[in-house]
């Protein structure tokens, strides 16, 4: 069978990559949620322009077929190349969440990362910051639809879009609500270190080998902190890796992957402008200054972005920053992207019927129709 790589939605970790898998596990040829022409609302592509960056990015618009003014959630994907359906092996989360709330009654705008797709600009150059600027471009050309109430208008932002949602809403008065979709509200660091060893523990590793990976990140987040410098980097990461590859679990590396070909390809992440941002930043600096209404949801079994761990975050930052609308739900039995799991492994994405579970579709149409309403 052919492997296949996918790029994840999430922060890159010591034990998972960013690029994260090769699964053995062929994917689903069904998608049960997967929206079939003609649709009973209107779709249309459009562009838009983050004149900031010189950058254009090309996405689709869909409106409800009756009425005007509709309040409109923009969806932004998390960390890796996308493109405006969020698709991974054959999933297009985006193109159900879009159908499932345009249905409802409120307008989507999905759209292809900068650089991917239709849009213009260099994805592998751009931070979550810059990403952030793409939102708010978004933001500004909703504000130019005739069809679109300009006083309703979301950001719901999947993994590190979630991140991505709060810096847009940070500092722009013309968003009207966010929704985290299973986005870190700790340090990048400490969601990686929990990461790691979450997956590592489905994956069967013991507490002695849990232990290891444990030691291995925490030397690695010492030569992170110590050396900003990215050719030094690269070479002082190359060394360390090396020395210690043996002494690496082998029930920590993704299907398909030699230890050395997860060592280079972390390293080669690590040096990248968005992991430098990622491990720069508080993301509870960000939530605290979201003064708009704030959903947070995440799956009871994400093992990339613990709830427990990130929930409470997001909730006491947007509260101490004065803002008392925030609501957090972990969902039971959901995984990173929302779909009904048994234990959460990302082993178990490709094959999964299920794209994006009704019940978080569902949380998040209520939660937005009550706040429009």
């Amino acid at each position: 069978m052919k492997k296949r790589v996918i790029i994840t939605a999430v922060l890159v970790t010591i034990a998972a990559i960013l690029v994260y898998l090769v699964l053995s596990e062929k994917p689903v040829e069904t998608k049960l949620q997967e929206p079939a022409l003609p649709y009973p609302y209107h779709s249309e592509d459009v562009t838009f322009t983050n004149n900031q960056a010189d950058v254009t990015l090309s996405g689709t618009l869909t409106l409800p077929e009756k009425g005007d003014k509709f309040p409109v959630v923009i969806l932004v994907s998390g960390s890796g190349p996308q493109d405006r359906n969020s698709e991974f092996w054959g999933h297009k989360p985006f193109l159900v969440i879009a159908d499932y709330l345009t249905r409802q009654g409120i307008a989507v705008l999905r759209y292809d990362d900068r650089g991917i797709g239709k849009s213009t600009g260099q994805f592998m150059e751009a931070t979550s910051n810059d990403f952030a600027t793409d939102a708010e471009s978004a933001v500004a050309y909703l504000k130019t639809r005739k069809e679109i109430d300009p006083e309703k208008i979301g950001v719901a932002g999947h993994s590190d879009g979630g991140l991505v949602a709060a810096i847009a809403a940070s500092r722009s008065k013309d968003i009207g609500f966010i929704i985290s979709l299973a986005g870190p509200g700790a340090r990048g660091i400490e969601v990686i270190s929990l990461q790691s060893e979450l997956i590592a523990r489905a994956g069967g590793a013991s507490k002695e080998e849990i232990a290891v990976i444990r030691k291995l990140n925490g030397k690695t987040v010492e030569i992170l902190t110590k050396t900003t410098d990215t050719t030094r980097l690269r070479t002082e990461l190359t060394a360390f890796f090396q020395k210690n590859m043996n002494s690496y679990p082998a029930k920590g590396l993704p299907p398909g992957f030699t230890k050395e070909q997860l060592f280079t390809a972390q390293v080669n992440a690590m040096c990248t402008p968005w992991y430098q941002y990622m491990f720069s930043i508080d993301p509870a600096d960000f939530f605290s200054k979201v003064s708009c209404p704030v959903l947070a949801l995440n799956g009871a079994k994400d093992l990339q972005v613990d709830a427990q761990q990130n929930l409470p975050v997001i909730e006491k930052a947007v509260k101490a920053g004065g803002n008392t609308n925030v609501t957090v739900k972990s969902l039971p039995d959901l995984n990173h992207f929302f779909q009904t799991s048994k234990t959460g492994h990302p082993s178990e994405y490709a094959g999964n019927t299920e794209t994006f579970s009704p019940v978080a579709l569902a949380a998040m149409s209520d939660w937005i129709s009550a706040q429009v309403k």
